[in-house]
């Protein structure tokens, strides 16, 4: 990892379709369908929708037979329409569905932990890909790593890298380079560390594979896009990443403008600076420089050092500052924004996040003259949470849903904000499934899961404590569950 500029990682070019990504090619930006899979009419519309808000890539849901074998007529349809946008199929559970897939679409996403590294699967799915051009995704998520990966090395990033691997050494045994690679977690502590990771353990062994980003899980509204922008702008700000989605609880042609922002806020990075002190840095663990509270600048005391950013690299010259500063004395970030409280909540979290999640920093200042102060406080205390540096907030662990959700999750978080948003420092996880819903909300305290058409499982951290609750009925339930392990408090 280059500590004194921006150096974008070198990676093999992958096709998708009619859309190339890695080697000199732009970042490229994609968002994913939330409409049923096997309903083509509505699935060609959304797709539709989302290349014209500018994403060239589209991934769609196929989790059975029905799903993988609408995706030809969606295909067929999007391509009668007039749009080149590459489609992906997203797998889980069933390799079957892996392959009838890759008879229509661009690219197949697969997870890992849903697959064998023996008995064939894989690379009977590489054979058929080779044959047809389709790239190929290994997609790792934190919380559905295989049982004897975490038995080997925990739910931890090296483990995900490790499951990675695995499929990544038989890829290029078959010498099918066709391959991008992603590294997804809601915690976005857990998914920079594992990228990073990843990075290092494919140039051990002289793999260049190109790297999708992503935040699973991020919300919605400003924290959302502040979480997001967290996770993925410290591993662009590394040069690391050659296509990426935000991912919004919100429709889904809404997650690609706040992604372009990103891509075109890292377009130029220019700005050199020396590091004297490289040993004091680790960009595998989070290591605090200091025990100092962390905090927003309405709360700076003079004990703190302010230590402003003028480059186009505010990332490397920021670190750069804190690493070869011999005094102990805790350090707030602050460097000025323009723009409106969207932008400069997603400029400021891109730019200041690696510093909160590597331990460099112990607090933010956003200068922003033209957004109020009770904003600007707001946006600074969400950049703190989402670094996971200080919590003051509820925390609200969101899937962005997709053709497997069975119920409306946008409302369900929105109407679960409105009754526990004063619950401040608590983690509630609303997924709409189970693909990955209990895993990726590993750590939240409670949990709000689509279990069917309209059902609701709840889950007190990893434990499901009741099952297919009426929708209409789940919120109520879910507070009661909060009362009765003495987590609740009557709004102020």
């Amino acid at each position: 990892m280059e500590l004194t500029k921006y150096i974008r990682r070198k990676s093999g070019e992958v096709r998708i379709g009619e859309t190339l990504i890695g080697g000199s090619h732009p970042i490229a930006v994609q968002s994913m369908t939330n409409t049923a899979t096997a309903d083509v009419e509505q699935s060609v519309a959304q797709v539709e929708r989302i290349a014209d808000a500018g994403a060239p890539i589209v991934r769609l849901t196929a989790q059975g037979k029905r799903e993988g074998e609408a995706l030809a007529d969606i295909v067929a349809k999007v391509r009668e329409d007039g749009y080149s946008t590459a489609i992906v199929a997203d797998i889980h559970f069933v390799p079957e569905i892996a392959s009838i897939a890759a008879d229509s679409v661009d690219k197949v996403r697969i997870n890992p932990g849903n697959y064998r590294t023996s008995g064939g699967e894989l690379e009977a799915l590489i054979e058929k890909c080779r044959k047809r051009g389709v790239a190929l995704r290994i997609g790792v998520n934190h919380g559905s790593l295989a049982r004897h990966i975490v038995d080997k090395l925990g739910d931890t990033p090296a483990g995900m890298v490790e499951s990675a691997m695995e499929f990544l050494r038989i890829c290029v045994r078959e010498e099918f380079f066709q391959v991008v690679v992603s590294m997804k977690s809601s915690n976005t502590r857990v998914m920079v560390h594992a990228y990073r990771l990843l990075v290092e353990a494919m140039e051990r062994e002289g793999m260049a594979f190109p790297i999708h980003l992503g935040v699973t899980e991020a919300g919605n509204g400003i924290e959302g896009r502040i979480k997001s922008a967290v996770g993925i702008g410290a591993l662009l700000a590394d040069g690391v990443g050659d296509t990426i989605r935000v991912s919004l609880t919100e429709a889904p042609e809404n997650e690609v403008p706040v992604a372009q922002m990103l891509v075109d806020h890292f377009q130029h990075r220019e700005g050199e600076f020396e590091v004297l002190h490289p040993e004091r840095y680790s960009p595998y663990e989070y290591r605090r420089r200091t025990s100092a509270p962390i905090v927003a600048h309405s709360e700076l005391t003079d004990d703190y050092v302010v230590v402003d950013a003028t480059s186009e690299n505010p990332t490397a010259e920021w670190r750069a500052a804190i690493l070869n500063a011999d005094h102990a004395q805790p350090v707030v970030i602050r460097r000025k924004y323009e723009g409106s409280a969207e932008e400069v909540a997603i400029k400021a979290a891109a730019d200041m996040g690696q510093l909160l999640l590597d331990g460099l920093a112990d607090g933010v200042w956003v200068d922003a003259p033209q957004i109020s102060e009770k904003d600007l406080h707001n946006i600074e205390l969400v950049i703190l949470q989402a670094s996971r540096a200080r919590f003051s907030q509820t925390e609200y662990i969101a899937c962005p849903s997709c053709g497997r959700t069975l119920y409306n999750i946008e409302q369900a978080l929105a109407d679960i904000k409105a009754r526990t948003s004063h619950l401040k420092g608590l983690k509630i996880g609303v997924m709409g499934c189970i693909v990955n819903g209990p895993g990726e909300m590993a750590d939240a305290d409670y949990g709000y899961v689509g279990a069917g058409a309209g059902r609701i499982s709840l889950y007190k951290g990893k434990e499901c404590v009741e099952r297919n609750i009426p929708q209409e009925e789940a919120l109520e339930h879910l507070i009661a569950l909060i009362k009765s392990n003495g987590d609740w408090q009557e709004p102020a």
